[in-house]
């Protein structure tokens, strides 16, 4: 009994390490090795009584090693206490003390046959909800799955905005830049053309220079543009200072 009591808590460690073996695989082999001692038991002399008793037991010793990985403990106890009973058989002088032995090796047969019955529902039942639980897990992947093909999109669709909104900054800032020169070119224009005026009126017979030294893009920014521009202001104006100098020392 100490070396089973050992063996179950290797056993139990076992399962609960990796996972329970399918005890309905060992059912149609303790139904077979109980059909043996049936047999056994209802021969009527005492040679069929130990062919028969010995085929059992030979059977109940195979099926011990697929209890032993099922975990069906109470259905082993008593596949092992069949075993010992029938090793007793063979060495009966008598067909009674023989049969005595086969009775007892049957009743316990049909506990066996019982304890494994309930094994095996209760490890169905442990199927069905692990069926349901792997259900679930695969449902809430599923739902993970959705929820990060959303979370992807919404991603997109924000670089997106974000990527067309700095578009629109960029244009808005083009236009504002292509204003500012607009309006400073059609300005000093403006300006030479009423300098030059002055000039003529006066009979100073000389204009002002129309080209300016620097030029200005849309690349610079906003600060450099004006800046440019107040360059460009200060140049003609000096310009046309310099032609009232020379046309009022004639």
């Amino acid at each position: 009994m100490k070396k089973r009591s050992l063996f179950f808590l290797l056993v139990t460690f076992y399962l609960q390490t990796y996972s329970q073996t399918n005890c309905s695989n060992a059912n149609s082999d303790v139904v077979y090795a109980y059909s043996h001692v049936k047999s056994a038991y209802e021969s009527n002399n005492i040679d069929h009584l130990k062919y028969w008793s010995n085929r059992s037991m030979e059977a109940f010793i195979r099926t011990k090693s697929k209890l032993e990985t099922c975990g069906c403990e109470k259905s082993y106890n008593y596949t092992y206490d069949i075993v010992e009973l029938l090793s007793n058989v063979e060495g009966s002088e008598t067909y009674e003390d023989g049969r005595f032995y086969v009775k007892r090796a049957r009743d316990l047969a049909r506990k066996a046959i019982n304890e494994l019955e309930l094994c095996t529902e209760l490890e169905t039942s442990s199927t069905q909800n692990n069926s349901i639980e792997e259900e679930s897990l695969s449902d809430l992947k599923s739902e993970q799955q959705k929820l990060e093909q959303q979370q992807l999109k919404l991603k997109l669709k924000e670089e997106e905005i974000k990527r067309k909104l700095a578009e629109q900054k960029t244009k808005e800032l083009t236009f504002k830049k292509e204003q500012i020169i607009d309006k400073n070119e059609i300005a000093i224009s403006s300006n030479i053309k009423a300098y030059n005026n002055l000039l003529t009126v006066l009979d100073c017979n000389t204009q002002v220079n129309l080209n300016y030294s620097e030029t200005v893009n849309k690349d610079q920014d906003i600060k450099e543009i004006k800046s440019h521009y107040l360059n460009v202001v200060k140049e003609i104006t000096t310009s046309y200072l310099k032609q009232l100098d020379k046309c009022s020392s004639r």
